[in-house]
């Protein structure tokens, strides 16, 4: 059995058959006491492209939830805001009506000290007035559901190859630009359905092992027996653990970080103790923040148990 630091989920939209575009303060604090069970010590409740006034409500709701600071549950370390300020052409499962251009008085609409990343599209940017006022207020600028091959004031990528201008041997694109600056941290999902097991690989072999920072990207689907549900205005699927629409576009994934390790351990992408590096070391760091949990591992890369420490 080994012991590791609690995993800490950046980028999560719901879990257990709960949704933070529309799940209530009791569900969010729900969700907290259930991801410590799966191994998480601190997770960033992720909210997609909407109208400003539903964010700002599902802003108001993560922040109680927050304050009541539940002692039995993961820790919310703050938002990631996914979306609305990202590239029509890369929108993915994201509703291209709720898009906005990347204005800082729009943004101030909603803006809040919760907010700790905005995944933003740099290159609508020109100027980068809304890069610098969200750097202004130390937010972690991620470059993702974008065309753009400039990261310059950027922090970190959005699911690396996911919705992204994809690699190319000619011209610049960001996943070439986020591989070969490791001053670049890169969220990638990696269970090996958004990115193949090859292409992992070849990500850890590039990447310092230091700036990878796995996350699940999980849907409220994820670890739930519901096998299709209403997401971003439209029904998804899970098909055969691939969380889809009906057009096969991926929404997100059906698994969570405590998944992922085991995925990349069992399959030996990675070893376990570099999984949990960039599940949670590296991200605890990146976000400087406390550590509240040992987990306990199976020799089969489950958990056998959280304790709070």
């Amino acid at each position: 059995m080994k012991v590791t630091s609690g995993l800490v989920e950046q980028h999560i939209h719901g879990a257990f058959g709960y949704d933070f575009m529309t799940c209530t303060l009791d569900d969010v604090i729900n969700v907290s006491r259930m991801l410590l069970k799966c191994g998480v010590t601190a997770f960033f409740p992720t909210i997609m492209t909407h109208d400003l006034s539903v964010i700002k409500k599902r802003i108001e709701i993560i922040k109680r939830a927050k304050s009541l600071s539940v002692k039995d549950g993961a820790e919310i370390a703050g938002i990631h805001l996914e979306g609305p300020f990202i590239n029509k052409e890369k929108a993915g499962i994201h509703d291209k009506k709720y898009i906005l251009p990347l204005d800082v008085n729009l943004y101030k609409q909603i803006d809040d000290e919760i907010i700790k990343i905005v995944t933003t599209a740099p290159e609508l940017d020109i100027n980068r007035d809304f890069i610098s006022y969200l750097k202004s207020k130390e937010i972690k600028v991620s470059a993702g559901h974008c065309l753009c091959n400039n990261l310059n004031g950027v922090t970190q990528v959005t699911h690396l190859y996911n919705a992204m201008g994809a690699f190319t041997h000619r011209n610049g694109s960001t996943v070439v630009s986020a591989l070969v600056n490791n001053k670049i941290y890169t969220e990638i999902i990696a269970d090996s359905m958004h990115v193949s097991d090859d292409v992992l690989k070849i990500t850890f072999k590039q990447k310092d092992t230091d700036k990878v920072l796995l996350i699940s990207d999980a849907l409220p689907l994820a670890h739930s027996d519901k096998k299709e549900m209403i997401f971003a205005g439209q029904k998804i699927y899970n098909k055969d653990n691939k969380l889809v629409n009906y057009e096969n576009v991926f929404a997100g994934s059906s698994m969570l970080l405590c998944d992922i390790v085991k995925n990349l351990a069992e399959k030996q992408i990675v070893t376990f103790d570099v999984a949990i590096q960039a599940a949670s070391l590296n991200q605890l760091k990146y976000h400087n923040l406390t550590n509240k949990l040992n987990v306990y591992w199976n020799d089969d890369y489950t958990i056998n148990k959280t304790e709070i420490i």
